[in-house]
C-alpha cells in the first residue's frame, strides 16, 4: 500500500491566504488526503479543525522558524496540528554545505533541534534545495556527507526536483541514502532553475524511478510556480500518480 499523498501548502500559497478554508475544501475535492503546512503557528487550532473535518491528514510540517529564535512555540504549534514530523526547510546559509566544517555545523544545529524536538515525541527532518546537492566533496554530495554527522532519528525530505537541479541522479541518491528518506517532494518541470514547473508527469522528471527508489517515503507534491493554474496542475498530478498506482 502506498504511502499518503499530500500536497505541500506553499503550492497554493496565494489562495490561502485568500481564503483558507476553501483552499483546503478544494485540495480535498481533488482528492488528496493529506497536506503539509508551511507556517505552523498561524492559527493552528483553527486550521487543525477545518484540516480534520475535510479529512486531511497533516503528514509533515514545514518549520522554518525553528533555526531562527525559540523553537518551543514552533513545537506547540506542531502538537497543535497533529504531526510527529516537522521539517527544517531553511535558514541555514548555503555556504555551510560547501566545507566539511560547515557541515559539522549545520548537523551540530540539527542535532540539537532533534533533541528538543524529540522531548515532545516530534521527529526532525531536513528538506534540500539545489544547493545542498551542487558542492561534491571527495566524490559525494554534500547532503551526504551532511546525513553522516546526523542524529540516527532525523530523517530527510528530498525535494526531488531541486536534487536533479542541483546535478544529482535523483533514483540513484535515493537509493544510497535509503531508510534516512522519511518523505519526498514529488514536482516536475524541464529541470531548470529559472523555469516554472509543470503538472507531476508533465516534465522531465523520472516519476516511477523515483518512486520506486524511495517505496516507503511520503509522497508530497509541490509546485513552486506553474505556468498553468495551480489547482488544475496539483489535479493533474493526482491523476497521474494515480495511474502510477502511488495513491
Amino acid at each position: 500500500m502506498a504511502p499518503p499523498l499530500g500536497v505541500q501548502l506553499y503550492t497554493v500559497r496565494d489562495a490561502l491566504a485568500a481564503d483558507r478554508d476553501a483552499t483546503l475544501r478544494r485540495i480535498a475535492d481533488i482528492g488528496f488526503t493529506a497536506v503539509e503546512p508551511f507556517d505552523p503557528t498561524a492559527d493552528p487550532e483553527g486550521f487543525r479543525r477545518v484540516a480534520d473535518g475535510l479529512g486531511l491528514r497533516v503528514i509533515a510540517i514545514h518549520a522554518g522558524q525553528l533555526v531562527k529564535g525559540d523553537p518551543e512555540p514552533v513545537l506547540d504549534a506542531i502538537e497543535t496540528l497533529g504531526t510527529d514530523l516537522a521539517i527544517v526547510p531553511a535558514g541555514i546559509p548555503a555556504e555551510e554545505f560547501t566545507t566539511r566544517d560547515g557541515l559539522a555545523r549545520t548537523a551540530a544545529l540539527l542535532n540539537g533541534l532533534a533533541e528538543r524536538a524529540a522531548a515532545r515525541g516530534i521527529r526532525l527532518g531536513y528538506h534540500n534545495h539545489w544547493w545542498e546537492i551542487e558542492p561534491v566533496i571527495d566524490g559525494r554530495h554534500a547532503i551526504e556527507l551532511l546525513v553522516d554527522q546526523l542524529a540516527p532519528g532525523i530523517v530527510l525530505e528530498i525535494d526531488t526536483y531541486w536534487a536533479a537541479v542541483g546535478g544529482a541522479d535523483v533514483p540513484a541518491l535515493l537509493r544510497r541514502l535509503g531508510d534516512r528518506v522519511g518523505a519526498l517532494h514529488i514536482k516536475d518541470g524541464p529541470i531548470d532553475r529559472d523555469e516554472p514547473h509543470l503538472a507531476v508527469g508533465a516534465g522531465a522528471m523520472p516519476v516511477p524511478e523515483l518512486l520506486a527508489a524511495a517505496p516507503d517515503a511520503l509522497r508530497i507534491v509541490e509546485l513552486d510556480t506553474c505556468a498553468t493554474d495551480f489547482f488544475d496542475a496539483l489535479a493533474d498530478s493526482r491523476g497521474y500518480l494515480a495511474q502510477l498506482e502511488a495513491v
